[in-house]
């Protein structure tokens, strides 16, 4: 490990901070966390109780020896008390420390205490890399129990030291109140611990910001993100449950705003302050991204939520607007990024799973599938077009890894099994939940013929087993440039690895 960064900014110099009271001081109340925005770049986030300006020490030694310095974005009621600073030039395969502080914008010289965290680089050309990924936290009434170990799968993450976790959708549960007690089967009680912000369903901007803040007040989910880097990906209940833009709830609803496309450009600002995350407030600047990790893999993360139709019965045979899911831009950028890509290994982070049916409401539709085994239709033309034209143009060990259906899976898709058989095979694996309600196996679609090589959970589960039941999931994804070869895992809450698979690179 080197001694320092030689990275181009100025060296960290501070006058002494003028306090009279911890009370006027600056105080960052609910962690920090980093995340790649590209290789040899990242974000650095916190949240502090007032207007204030960040300021991250970062150095590749833990005593910060040699540390840099850089001066974020301030804080403000605007970006809902939330700041970011990017930290460019950085070594590849590093341990990455930093140190960060506010400077109160109000009073010259008072200072907040600072908090501590760091981030591994991308890595180095001849280094394993090790990627997490799980998603749906505090869904189902199951919230931070602290008696019952609180948000336990993230401590298991920790323990497993990913270079890289991404989180695939169901960050929060928006439209999930949470009571104070759960009876639980056995005659105990889930306690939660409750705010404000998780006594209804959110609807202004300060009801989806207090979502996000909920979860870090669990230690093992601040922890974790103050350790971890993430890469940070969004779904349906950041917003509501199922939604889509053209949505408006039916007058019954426990909502004072019935437009959903209201409601989710709220939430979508929430989304994007609360994580390290590139923040614009363009409503047409795309949050699916690309962050290659070295020559192994490359992550392609997906946004199934901001283009698609209303959900419905999912049957059209010929694309149209009715059949939008990623949308005609994404799915450009989608194909044309794998076929760009010069990892051996491309890993598409998809927040729903391409086989799994997901009823929206009778004879309605949420994912890609529809149940009717037949020919590719509706949402499932936009996938087989993508299928089609990588088997075109011949881009090699496309991987997707997903979540949202509260149970974890190995799912092999195969054009001999299949209706639409224009594509080569491929491997989809899920995930989750990390903090949630777990279910039994969804019933799958045919149209890409996929067989199930593993399920995490019987068919016969009860639903919404809680937390604390010992089914939660995570992914590992395990790359070793010099064999090539890449090693997935579904690992639950206890750590043990209950299903390995091994991929040779076609």
């Amino acid at each position: 490990m080197s001694s320092g960064l030689a990275l181009g900014a100025g060296p960290f110099a501070q006058a002494p901070a003028i306090i009279t009271s911890d009370r006027q001081r600056p105080r960052i109340d609910y962690g920090v966390s980093a995340g790649p925005s590209a290789p040899g770049r990242a974000i650095v986030w916190a949240h502090v109780d007032r207007p204030s300006r960040l300021i991250v020490e970062y150095a590749t030694t833990s005593n910060l020896s040699g540390a840099r310095s850089i001066r974020g974005t301030i804080a403000t009621p605007d970006t809902g008390l939330t700041a970011r600073a990017e930290i460019g030039g950085l070594p590849a395969g590093q341990d990455i420390f930093y140190r960060i502080h506010f400077e109160d914008h109000s009073r010259a010289r008072s200072n907040s205490e600072v908090v501590d965290g760091h981030f591994r680089t991308t890595p180095a050309a001849r280094q394993r890399v090790r990627i997490a990924w799980s998603a749906d936290v505090c869904g189902q009434g199951w919230g931070i129990d602290p008696s019952r170990g609180g948000m336990r799968l993230f401590k298991t993450m920790l323990d497993a030291t990913p270079d890289l976790f991404v989180h695939v959708g169901d960050t929060i549960y928006a439209d999930g109140p949470l009571r104070e007690e759960v009876p639980l089967d056995d005659g105990t009680v889930w306690r939660n611990v409750v705010t404000p912000a998780k006594l209804k369903v959110a609807e202004t901007l300060e009801e989806y910001r207090g979502n996000h803040l909920y979860n870090r007040l669990d230690e093992h989910y601040r922890r974790f993100a103050a350790q971890v880097a993430q890469l940070v990906m969004w779904d349906d209940h950041e917003v509501r449950d199922n939604w889509f833009h053209a949505q408006v709830l039916p007058e019954q609803s426990p909502y004072t705003e019935k437009r959903v496309s209201v409601l989710a450009g709220r939430a979508r600002q929430a989304f994007l302050e609360h994580y390290p995350v590139t923040m614009t407030r363009s409503a047409d600047a795309p949050i699916y991204r690309s962050i290659p990790y070295g020559p192994s893999m490359e992550v392609f993360a997906l946004d199934m939520r901001s283009y698609r139709s209303a959900n419905n019965e999912n049957l059209q045979t010929a694309a149209g607007t009715e059949t939008n899911l990623l949308g005609d831009r994404q799915v450009r950028w989608l194909a044309d990024a794998l076929t760009r890509s010069r990892a051996t290994w491309k890993i598409v982070a998809s927040d729903m799973p391409l086989g799994v049916v997901v009823a929206h409401q009778p004879g309605r539709h949420e994912a890609v599938a529809n149940g009717d085994h037949g020919a590719a239709r509706g949402r499932e033309l936009e996938i087989a077009a993508l299928l089609r034209t990588l088997q075109e143009r011949r881009v090699r060990n496309v991987v997707w890894i997903t979540a949202d259906v509260h149970y974890c899976a190995a799912d092999r898709f195969d054009p001999e099994r299949a209706a639409t058989t224009a594509f080569d095979p491929f491997w989809e694996f899920i995930a989750g939940p990390a903090h949630a309600g777990t279910f039994a196996p969804g019933p799958l679609d045919m149209t890409f013929g996929p067989e199930v090589r593993f399920s995490g959970t019987p068919a016969d589960l009860k639903p919404n087993r809680p937390p604390d039941a010992g089914l939660q999931f995570f992914g590992l994804l395990e790359a070793d440039p010099a064999s090539r070869g890449l090693e997935v895992s579904l690992v639950n809450s206890a750590g043990t690895r209950i299903y390995e698979q091994h991929l040779e690179p076609s």
